[in-house]
């Protein structure tokens, strides 16, 4: 427990401790490493050498980094270029050395990034105008050649991810997620000749999603390692294109399995398993299909990988200790500055929900005897969950006595394949609200949430379960906090992003103009007439996901009925990468959680 007596705690400085992501490293000199950290204060590539420990920033760009690749010889790394934030932009590589930067591939203009994968002198890009999806592949500051095209979403590689996935190791196989025979929820896979675009196979499991993770390290090797749904929930599965095969690994542990990393001889994969909120890492031996303990840390794994040697790296966490990226004896491998100050624990906790489903939430009380404050905070997504994370704000809230609870509803990942895609085909926002809201009762009836000073927050997705809560519970929440969400179901699906609107087509069945009445129903903007609580928006002004008009029209509207509202602009897109705006926000947060008497004292 975290003594909100204990006034030496300075809840600023665990939003100032750097965050440092999980780095790559460069094939040919595996010490040479490149980041991403806000040490400097905001998001930034940065790199190092573990022999000299020299240590330095690698871009300056106005709305932070976040993607980016290492080329292969290790000189130069590969960036995503956005200047305003809404994610139309470029991808620029900018050399160690020199800091000079270029276009990466050229004659490409800009678009919105479905992918990046280099390999030897091999680099493929995957873009998309809104219309059409388009492959590009070249040399590094060579024209881009396009080489595969569709009106269908598709994308190179793993989603979310630009490294893994995308061209195999001896940079001759490109690997996409299409959506040919479905949508953008039920990717399959194909396979294509990276000089000809011709497909060499495709894999689809009717009705379910495959997921990239990598090619095998092993140049000539054309295996690839992926993530299928056929158990009812992830597991990982090696696919064999050329000879048409492939072997799913079955498991008995509970919770998902992803793929982290293959080793280097190609004989097994680094998996993670993830259940209820905490990770271990497993090697899996391709050849008996056995599943061995490498790591337990006892808290969250974020990302790890097998380095050249074998020797195993992964970034690790838990609500009370900040992340650190490490080997598995314990040895930090890639150093942060300074001491983080420590976080409140999260303890794991399974409840009734309304279904009578088992439904998993993480909660963080203060020192002494409930009932507290409580604040429900909503993961966005929706396909994410919250595990045992080291979280600033919650911590902060805890500190000024507030409890917090982060309940993975219905749609949140690691928990099957069922109770993901329970919100789709149109199902969108009732059950999340309702799996929320039934956390609170059970909170209460614990005795941990004071039932007249529960307050709701969430941010993207959680934002949007945020505000359509307070128009079907108008007496749930006496206060609530509504972090770049969606008010407005048909103005976000006008202004978002193309491969924004190809989800919310996919999640919903169809457009706004092809079924107006799913997209009222499950819209916030519905219920304006209802909305009681008193409401704080943060935006950002160029976000693409969760776009600016339809959060302004939002709050005009709750103004034009007389209810209480704030909107905080900043300038950037779906994410404030800059320090400074993070703890602004979070002053503005305890400010207005205190004025609704949330908080008692917000020092």
């Amino acid at each position: 427990m975290v003594d909100v007596s204990d006034r030496t705690l300075d809840w600023h400085d665990r939003f100032r401790f750097p965050t440092v992501r999980f780095p790559a490293w460069s094939a040919t000199d595996p010490d040479l490493l490149v980041f991403v950290s806000d040490e400097g204060g905001s998001t930034q590539l940065w790199t190092t050498h573990l022999k000299t420990s020299e240590r330095r920033a690698v871009t300056e760009q106005r709305v932070g980094v976040e993607e980016f690749v290492m080329s292969p010889s290790g000189d130069a790394v590969a960036w995503w270029s956005d200047d305003s934030g809404n994610g139309n932009g470029a991808w620029v590589a900018t050399e160690i050395d020199s800091g000079e930067s270029h276009d990466l591939l050229t004659g490409l203009g800009e678009g919105w990034s479905e992918g990046l994968a280099w390999c030897g002198e091999t680099v493929a890009i995957a873009l998309t105008d809104g219309d059409v999806y388009r492959l590009y592949v070249g040399a590094a500051e060579g024209a881009g050649r396009l080489v595969h095209e569709s009106a269908q979403p598709f994308g190179l590689g793993r989603e979310w991810e630009t490294t893994p996935g995308g061209l195999s190791a001896d940079g001759t196989l490109l690997c996409l997620r299409h959506s040919d025979s479905g949508d953008m929820l039920h990717f399959g896979l194909r396979v294509l000749d990276a000089a000809s675009g011709q497909v060499h196979g495709d894999l689809v499991d009717a009705g379910l999603s495959l997921r990239v993770a990598s090619w095998s390290p092993v140049a000539g090797d054309q295996r690839l390692a992926f993530i299928h749904e056929r158990d009812g929930i992830d597991r990982p599965s090696v696919w064999q294109h050329v000879a048409g095969t492939r072997r799913d690994y079955p498991c008995d542990l509970p919770g998902e399995i992803d793929v982290a990393d293959w080793y280097p001889d190609a004989d097994a994969l680094l998996v993670t398993h993830w259940h209820d909120g905490r990770s271990q890492l497993y090697r899996l031996d391709l050849a008996s299909g056995e599943y061995e303990l490498v790591h337990d840390p006892a808290g969250y794994i974020s990302a790890a990988a097998v380095r050249p040697d074998g020797a195993v790296w992964l970034r690790d966490e838990a609500g009370e200790r900040a992340p650190s990226v490490r080997d598995v004896t314990g040895a930090e491998v890639l150093t942060v500055p300074g001491t983080a100050p420590p976080g409140a624990p999260h303890r794991s906790i399974r409840f009734e929900g309304p279904t009578g489903e088992p439904t998993h939430m993480m909660v963080a009380t203060p020192h002494g005897v409930g009932p507290f404050p409580t604040v429900m905070y909503v993961h966005g997504g929706p396909e994410w969950a919250d595990p045992d994370l080291y979280d600033p704000w919650a911590s902060t809230l805890v500190d000024h006595g507030v409890a917090v609870a982060k309940v993975n509803y219905r749609g949140s990942t690691g928990f099957g394949v069922a109770w993901r895609t329970a919100i789709h085909d149109g199902n969108i926002g009732f059950p999340e609200v309702a799996d929320v809201v039934a956390g609170v009762g059970y909170l209460i009836d614990l005795g941990i949430a004071d039932p007249q000073r529960c307050a709701i927050e969430g941010w993207s997705w959680g934002g949007y379960i945020a505000m359509l809560a307070i128009g079907l519970h108008p007496g749930a929440f006496v206060a609530a906090i509504g972090g770049i969400p969606v008010c407005d179901s048909v103005m976000t699906h006008e202004d978002c992003s193309p491969s924004q609107q190809a989800y919310d087509r996919a999640i919903m069945g169809s457009s706004p103009s092809e079924v107006p009445e799913r997209y009222a129903e499950r819209s916030p903007s519905t219920y304006l007439d209802a909305v009681r609580t008193p409401v704080l928006l943060i935006a950002g002004e160029h976000d693409s996901a969760c776009p600016i008009r339809q959060v302004r029209y939002y709050a005009d509207e709750l103004l034009a009925r007389g209810r209480s509202v704030q909107l905080h602009v900043y300038d950037a897109g779906h994410h404030a990468n800059s320090v400074d705006e993070k703890i602004i926000q979070a002053e503005l947060e305890l400010e207005f959680l205190s004025v609704h008497g949330v908080i008692p004292d917000a020092r």
